[in-house]
């Protein structure tokens, strides 16, 4: 369960740091399982000093869940969907999707942006959970939030990118948004809102920064009556074959957690 203060920071800010809430052996154990999966999937296949802004932020991989059932396993857990559905305020939760985001040491900055500028879906009650896989400092790229900035309009059709950044570094400043830079221990979870600005800072240390995320939506979302191309791409990767105004309720999205009073 949240603690009393949680569900009201998470609607104030966008964002909400949950503190020693996954045991860290549980966290080392699973780990150990996604990095060699993490090594067979790695689609950066070139020099770190090649790639483009994007690629140079993270390694990325979605939906491991389907690719091992010890990761089903750890996405699935109904702990953490109950913990998602009360942050939000929400009766019951889908998964949207999975991804580890893996920082080389060295790695670049992730540039400020929003999540939802991908998302297909008709409804703001979405979040992700950031659950790094060991502690992260500023040094290693820890999260930046423009707190309260989820219930402001502005940039949100831009994607991840060098102009994303710097949009968003002047609109934050000309908002006047407080930012916060949190820094994070193994067994912490970050929870941010899909409008929520955010980035990520470079990889300073010699150590690869990893994390694992879980994309929650609210159990009765509907894919949205108009897409846009950057959503066109997710509908197909991520809710196939559903129709605009019907629920996302395909074989990828299961239901987590339902509270049933």
């Amino acid at each position: 369960m949240i603690k009393p203060g949680d569900q009201k920071i998470y609607n104030q800010n966008g964002f909400v740091h949950l503190r020693h809430r996954i045991n860290p052996d549980e966290l080392n154990q699973f780990a150990a399982i996604l990095r060699p999966l993490m090594e067979q999937l790695n689609p950066n296949k070139i020099s770190l000093e090649t790639r483009s802004t994007y690629r140079r932020a993270f390694t990325q991989v979605t939906n491991l869940w389907r690719k091992s059932d010890a990761v089903k396993a750890f996405v699935f857990r109904a702990d953490l969907a109950r913990l998602a559905a009360e942050v939000m305020g929400v009766k019951g939760v889908r998964l949207y999707h999975d991804q580890a985001l893996f920082k080389e040491a060295g790695g670049g900055p992730t540039p400020w942006h929003v999540d939802q500028v991908y998302w297909p879906m008709d409804t703001v009650k979405t979040c992700t959970f950031w659950i790094p896989l060991q502690n992260v400092s500023r040094e290693m790229g820890s999260l930046t939030f423009a707190q309260g900035s989820h219930r402001v309009d502005g940039g949100r059709d831009m994607v991840i990118s060098d102009e994303s950044e710097t949009f968003f570094s002047n609109w934050v400043k000309e908002q006047g948004f407080k930012i916060s830079e949190d820094e994070f221990e193994l067994g912490d979870i970050s929870v941010h809102a899909g409008w929520t600005v955010h980035r990520a800072g470079a990889n300073f240390t010699d150590r690869k920064r990893e994390v694992m995320t879980i994309i929650y939506m609210a159990e009765d979302a509907c894919l949205l009556e108009t897409l846009t191309p950057t959503q066109l791409v997710d509908r197909d990767a991520f809710t196939p074959g559903i129709k605009p105004g019907e629920r996302i309720s395909t074989v990828l999205n299961p239901a987590l957690y339902a509270n049933e009073k």
